[in-house]
Formats: C-alpha cells, sequence, structure tokens
C-alpha cells in the first residue's frame, strides 16, 4: 500500500547555534521543495542515543500515515556502521543503525528494512563526518517524491536494538531509574503507569537520591507550595517533577539515578 510522504520529521542533537539543521532543510528543499518539514527536537543532549530513541518512541504514533522520521544522533557517524531505511507499517524510519529507530518499532516486525548504500541518492563527493546533510537527509526527500524504499540498497534481516530498561518488581516495592530528564528539568523514569496499576495511588512512596514523596499527584499544580511531586506524565511512565523548577536541580539527579516505589 502506497501512502503520501510528504511529511518529514527531524530529531537531531544538533542544537540550533549552528546552521547543521538549516543545511539539513536546505538539502530536502533543493530536492523536494514541497516536502513539510517538521522539527520534532534539535536539542537531544550531544551523543544520547537513548533519549532520541525514547523522544521517536513517544512521538511517531502522532503522525499521520506515511511520515518519514529522520533522527540524526550519532556518535560512529563515518565509521563501519550502517545506515538505514525501515518501514514498519505505516511509518519511515531514517537514521544510523545504532539503535536510534529501535524503540519507535515497539515490537513490531519492521515490513522491510534497507541499508542506504545505493550512492545514487546521497549527495555527490559524501563526507564521513556528516552524513545527516549528505546521507540521510537526500534520502528521506526521494523518499517523499516516492521513490521506493527497495531503491536505496541492499535488505538486511536485523537491526541495532535498544532494549527498553524495564522496571524490577518486588514484594518490597518496584525499583526503577531516571531514563530521561526534560527541559523543565522534570525527570522520567522507566516505571509504567501499568507497573503501579495493582498499588494504591495515594499510598505510594516514591524515594530519589534520599528525598521521598507520598503520593501520586493530578498534576503539576498540585506541587505548588514548593515540595517534590510525582505524577503518570503524558508518556505514561512515573515523573519526578517541581512546580516552576527542576527537579533535577533540587535533586542533583541524573540519567541512571535509581528510583523505587514502595506502599506505605
Amino acid at each position: 500500500m502506497a501512502w503520501h510522504r510528504h511529511l518529514i520529521t527531524l530529531t537531531t542533537d544538533f542544537g540550533y547555534r549552528d546552521p547543521f539543521v538549516g543545511i539539513v532543510k536546505g538539502v530536502i528543499a533543493g530536492i523536494n521543495p514541497a516536502a513539510q518539514v517538521i522539527d520534532l527536537s534539535h536539542g537531544i543532549v550531544p551523543q544520547d542515543v537513548m533519549a532520541a530513541a525514547l523522544l521517536l518512541r513517544h512521538s511517531v504514533s502522532f503522525f499521520p500515515r506515511g511520515t518519514i522520521h529522520v533522527a540524526v544522533v550519532d556518535p560512529s557517524v563515518g565509521t563501519s556502521r550502517r545506515c538505514l531505511l525501515i518501514e514498519s507499517e505505516a511509518n519511515f524510519l531514517i537514521g544510523p543503525d545504532n539503535g536510534v529507530l529501535s524503540l519507535a518499532l515497539g515490537d513490531k516486525t519492521p515490513n522491510q528494512i534497507v541499508e542506504l548504500s545505493n550512492p545514487a541518492y546521497h549527495r555527490p563527493a559524501a563526507c564521513s563526518t556528516f552524513h545527516g546533510r549528505d546521507v540521510f537527509a537526500p534520502v528521506a526527500a526521494y523518499l517523499s517524491l516516492g521513490v521506493a524504499p527497495a531503491a536505496f540498497g541492499e535488505s538486511l534481516d536485523s537491526i541495532v536494538r535498544i532494549e527498553w530498561p524495564r522496571a524490577v518488581k518486588s514484594k518490597g516495592g518496584i525499583a526503577g531509574k531516571i531514563i530521561y530528564i526534560d527541559h523543565f528539568g522534570n525527570l522520567f523514569t522507566n516505571i509504567g503507569h501499568q507497573d503501579l496499576s495493582s498499588l494504591a495511588a495515594d499510598h505510594l512512596r516514591v524515594t530519589l537520591n534520599g528525598m521521598v514523596i507520598h503520593g501520586l499527584s493530578a498534576n503539576y499544580v498540585a506541587g505548588d507550595n514548593g515540595d517534590l511531586i510525582a505524577l503518570i506524565n503524558s508518556w505514561g511512565l512515573l515523573e519526578i517533577a517541581k512546580f516552576k523548577d527542576s527537579a533535577a536541580q533540587r535533586c542533583q539527579a541524573k540519567i541512571g539515578d535509581k528510583v523505587s516505589v514502595s506502599v506505605h
């Protein structure tokens, strides 16, 4: 089945200070001026493949069928790591084979995986340090014009995958960790709402770096007294937050810090 492929999203760690994002968009526009490009995020912490993978996981379902998602968080650019195009149900994912695309697939088996090995769809004399400009952007643009995925290179059977870091349940509660910190300093954990479904929300005790939060809040304003709060966020994950402030700074928290949930 063919879908309209006019929409391209970009997720990178390029930031906004340098011209790299604009250049990528310029390459796309030069090939398909009618393509609509949406910036999903360019604020990924540099080289944080997991953060980009999480962002894609929780974003692709909000876009229409046929959307092309380009993710360029690529610490190993220019090495033997492969460049990929993945078709999965109604979505297309383009990026390096370092796991950044894998969480967006969930448990689904891709319709096809293609290594971007056909130089006919790359920029001439592609630079080994800027595949975002010279490989991923032109492939996305040509794909948006209707070029078949198989034209871009050889088929593959597997990709590098990042495993979802599952929380661990025990009789004493649930052990998890911080997996993402957003722009506001809110702390996203790997503890999902389903992990907490059998526990009484009012009697939960959430502990991080020696700090204890009692119960779950319904929204951020519940912390207007200055206390840390815990809530289920828009990704369906347990989040630790501080109203109009940074929970990350308050807790001196970082990615990987342990979070425990118990019942009191």
